[in-house]
């Protein structure tokens, strides 16, 4: 019973190395983020996209946050006490009803400026700032001065160079290709955008597994952008993503750190700050030629592919075979 459970140990112990060594080589990769400064460096309109992004989600939206909580919140106490002991006379605290009538009023103040400044704000800046994004990744990528494709090795090892090769399709079938592609990719993060926020929800362990979900999350959002500029099809990206799970685990934890332990509107300000940042870590690392090493280091025995986005392929598949639309896939052998 010892002679074969020798082995099992063996080969769970070599996978839990790999994948320590490919988290923290995600986790470095992440952290180099003096590749921001050279870029901006390199580009004036990054350098003036990139500091617009800080100005508006920076100074802005989080420096309105600081301004409630730092003088309108304890204004409003003053002028609305919360307390028996700072009134001038007991006799307007008797019965606790002045106190109800001001905790209403401050209350219903701040809601105020919660509908009327903060969400419209915020919504402006989740509209705008996403089209910076783009802009940021394509403004590091031309200043990257990357030429020709991004190529990302097969988790089959049996897969030749011809078949890791960028595969664009001109005309009618290119257009429907791309547009079913758009349609899935939106579904699938939209799923698992909601997947990530359901596991908040779990006794226990929920925190560890949303805070892993999270990084994923990130991670891909941080290389989709590069990827999308090289023209990696959709399908590579997902067995690339899913095959070498614990590098981008480690590359999405500085993101997640960063904001994991504040309020959801504090959150957003400091993501949406940081964010960019990464897109262009991601932009200007060699994450792919990293991972690609390490595999030919240990001779094509990796790790195995990690179905991360199972559930939401699922439910993807599903609400696109309800429209009658297909998959990329189905798309692209059809082009074929």
């Amino acid at each position: 019973m010892d002679t074969s459970t020798e082995p099992l140990t063996n080969v769970l112990r070599a996978k839990s190395k790999q994948a320590l060594l490919l988290w923290l080589d995600g986790f470095r990769e992440a952290c180099c983020l003096h590749r921001v400064v050279v870029l901006c460096l390199r580009s004036k309109k990054l350098l003036i996209r990139t500091g617009q992004c800080f100005l508006l989600n920076g100074f802005i939206f989080l420096g309105s946050i600081f301004v409630l909580k730092s003088f309108v919140l304890p204004t409003l106490l003053w002028i609305l006490p919360d307390q028996c002991s700072q009134f001038s006379s007991q006799e307007l605290c008797s019965g606790g009803s002045i106190l109800k009538l001001y905790s209403f009023l401050r209350l219903g103040l701040i809601q105020l400026l919660y509908v009327f400044w903060f969400y419209p704000l915020y919504t402006f800046s989740l509209i705008l700032s996403t089209i910076w994004y783009n802009d940021i990744a394509k403004y590091g990528f031309a200043a990257m001065g990357i030429s020709g494709h991004t190529v990302l090795e097969p988790s089959k090892q049996n897969e030749t160079s011809q078949n890791i090769k960028p595969e664009r399709h001109t005309g009618l079938g290119g257009v429907v290709i791309g547009i079913s592609e758009q349609v899935y990719s939106m579904l699938l993060l939209t799923f698992f955008f909601i997947e990530v926020y359901a596991t908040g929800f779990i006794p226990y362990i929920g925190k560890a597994v949303n805070f892993l979900l999270l990084s994923w999350m990130y991670a891909y959002y941080c290389f989709e952008y590069k990827w999308n500029f090289s023209e990696v099809g959709l399908d590579k990206r997902l067995d690339f993503f899913e095959s070498n799970w614990p590098f981008f685990a480690g590359f999405g934890s500085p993101c997640v750190l960063a904001i994991f332990f504040f309020s959801p509107l504090v959150s957003y300000g400091v993501m949406a700050i940081l964010f960019p940042l990464f897109v262009l870590t991601a932009t200007g690392s060699g994450g792919e030629e990293v991972v690609s090493a390490k595999r030919r280091r240990w001779k094509g025995a990796g790790l195995w592919r990690l179905p991360i986005f199972y559930v939401a392929d699922t439910l993807s598949m599903e609400v696109l075979s309800f429209f009658s639309f297909d998959s990329p896939q189905v798309q692209d052998s059809k082009a074929l």
